[in-house]
């Protein structure tokens, strides 16, 4: 990549090779992007798949982005029938957060996972873990029991989605992975899409526990495809033993175990605040100064490791690397706050089946679905992704101030515009953050970069469903409590019956003054959707204004010349 004049050289390790390169590269005059277009670039001559190969190996890993996104969105139509059976509502929240919360404890050490082991192996072991967490959730006999699966199953996650976007990198030369990854991001978007139906579908006719027992057929088709093909390595790799032997340090196996706590200990933080303790209680207060001491530690031994760190500070000095992070944590959070909350809408509200929820919230993952793939080639054709990011944002925003006016007697025009607009615009956002750093950060370099956008993707998700439940579960307790005179019944009783289960307890006006509880509540947690867009917006504008297609020619001049200055071998005959 060629460093702009404002931003920190992104392959700081290798900093002296860069600065033996030309001054006039690293400006991006006219002449060097002529020059560059003209030069043979490492990924004409790099021997990438071809044909049945690659497809067998992308086929199976996009199945599996898919399955990620399903995973994380099957819950929001089953959630209501969860919750009635096990008696959970104030769980809700971490039926989708622990899910994040198990992803974005390992994210971080899988940026090292994915530099040092093989990436196939790393790939399907990660996999291997997300199937048993699946195989949990579908035998659950308690909400406990549920959560920890999910955890676990988001721990697996945390693997597939860094590994599937570090097998694109592998797979597919520069020229071609802008568009593939906005049809990945796409098929994921799908997965977001048709989570609630398919979660509706098993709810309703056969188990929610099916939910989560169909990712183990198709994984064991995923995992024999990719067991049958190599996936290339960009780089050479020391032997497996060799790196155990020092993984404490190769693995800053010490910064792991800062950053998985202070994770846990915050997000339980917020889960608790208000509903099994108080904000002022110790345990909360406890909880959330712990994470603070424990990130400030973590922040501190990573500055120390320097280079060798889990997260190099060099990397996160980059304006592109922290505002694709920061752009992707407030997404993530976009996107799931109106997954979660437009079903509990549906199926409370308006009393829609879990499937019939599904259906009425396709407006919003339609447009997410096929706005992802529109913006990704689009990006591919003329270049710019910050055009689609910033104006994604801010659709998102206007979509979701609409989404708060909801109430039991919003018409089904205004519900299925006000989603389209919000799907648009997430949509638009959606492949931006990955598509720069695919393109703008060196291919070496791309694991640890995914790394830390995935973690702040994952912790965006986490925080915002604790959030939106701490926000959801207070206000309704709060709305019931002022109209406990017209209701007859304690919010307790309400709150903890669940979400499908309202009309078991109240009729005629009683019902109609929950049903407005429960709209209010929705509302609110919605003023938590314009936030977080807004949030996006501001650090989309950190991404830059950069044409891609310009960017990954000087970046492979770059490495070509860095090459020849050392005295190595082409990339090409390195492999």
């Amino acid at each position: 990549m060629a460093p702009s004049s404002t931003d920190p050289d992104i392959d700081a390790p290798q900093s002296s090779s860069k600065s033996s390169q030309p001054s006039s590269l690293q400006n991006g005059t006219d002449a060097e992007k002529n020059a560059a277009s003209a030069t043979p670039t490492p990924e004409d001559t790099r021997g990438y798949p071809s044909g049945i190969a690659r497809i067998l190996i992308l086929g199976p890993v996009t199945l599996t982005y898919f399955l990620f996104f399903l995973d994380l969105a099957v819950v929001s139509t089953a959630a209501p029938a969860i919750t009635s059976e096990f008696n959970s509502l104030i769980d809700v929240g971490w039926y989708g957060g622990a899910y994040q919360l198990g992803s974005s404890a390992f994210q971080p050490l899988t940026g090292k996972i994915f530099r040092y082991f093989s990436i196939k192996w790393s790939f399907l072991a990660f996999f291997f873990i997300f199937e048993i967490g699946s195989l949990i959730c579908g035998a659950a006999q308690s909400s406990p029991m549920f959560i920890v699966g999910r955890a676990i199953a988001g721990a697996g996650s945390s693997g597939i989605s860094n590994g599937a976007l570090t097998i694109i990198s592998a797979v597919l030369p520069p020229r071609e992975q802008a568009r593939f990854m906005g049809v990945n991001m796409g098929l994921g978007q799908l997965g977001l899409a048709l989570g609630p139906i398919v979660g509706g579908l098993f709810t309703q006719y056969v188990s929610w526990r099916w939910c989560f027992y169909i990712n183990l057929p198709v994984g064991g088709v995923v995992g024999i495809l990719l067991l049958l093909f190599r996936i290339p390595e960009p780089e050479s790799k020391p032997p497996a033993r060799e790196v155990l032997g020092t993984a404490i340090k190769s693995l800053d196996l010490p910064g792991f175990m800062l950053i998985s706590p202070a994770a846990v200990m915050f997000l339980l933080g917020l889960q608790y605040g208000g509903n099994q303790f108080a904000w002022d209680s110790s345990v909360v207060i406890g909880l959330l100064v712990g994470a603070a001491a424990l990130f400030i530690l973590f922040l501190f031994w990573e500055r120390r490791q320097g280079d060798e760190a889990m997260v190099p500070f060099a990397m996160l000095k980059h304006r592109i690397i922290w505002s694709a992070a920061g752009n992707m944590f407030f997404l993530m959070a976009s996107v799931l706050v109106a997954d979660f909350y437009l079903a509990i809408y549906f199926q409370a509200v308006h009393d829609n089946s879990p499937l019939m929820s599904g259906v009425h919230m396709l407006p919003t993952t339609l447009g997410l679905v096929l706005f992802t793939m529109i913006s990704g080639t689009m990006i591919e054709v003329f270049g710019y992704y910050l055009p689609w990011v910033v104006t994604g944002s801010a659709l998102a925003a206007v979509g979701y101030g609409l989404l708060s006016l909801l109430s039991p007697t919003t018409t089904v025009a205004n519900w299925i515009g006000y989603q389209v607009l919000y799907g648009v615009g997430g949509g638009c956002t959606a492949a931006g953050a990955y598509i720069a750093i695919q393109n703008l950060v060196p291919a070496p370099q791309i694991p640890t970069a995914m790394s830390i956008l995935i973690f702040c993707q994952n912790m965006g998700g986490a925080v915002s469903l604790v959030a939106a439940n701490a926000i959801f579960s207070n206000t309704l307790r709060s709305q019931l409590q002022q109209r406990i005179a017209e209701i007859g019944v304690s919010p307790d009783v309400i709150v903890n019956s669940g979400a499908r289960s309202v009309r078991e307890f109240v009729s005629g006006s009683q019902l109609a003054a929950v049903l407005e509880a429960y709209s209010k509540s929705v509302d609110t947690v919605m003023y938590l959707g314009i936030a977080v867009s807004v949030a996006a917006f501001a650090f989309a504008w950190g991404l830059g204004w950069k044409d891609i297609r310009v960017e990954r020619q000087l970046n492979a001049i770059q490495l070509q010349g860095s090459d020849a200055d050392n005295g190595e071998s082409p990339p090409a005959k390195r492999e």
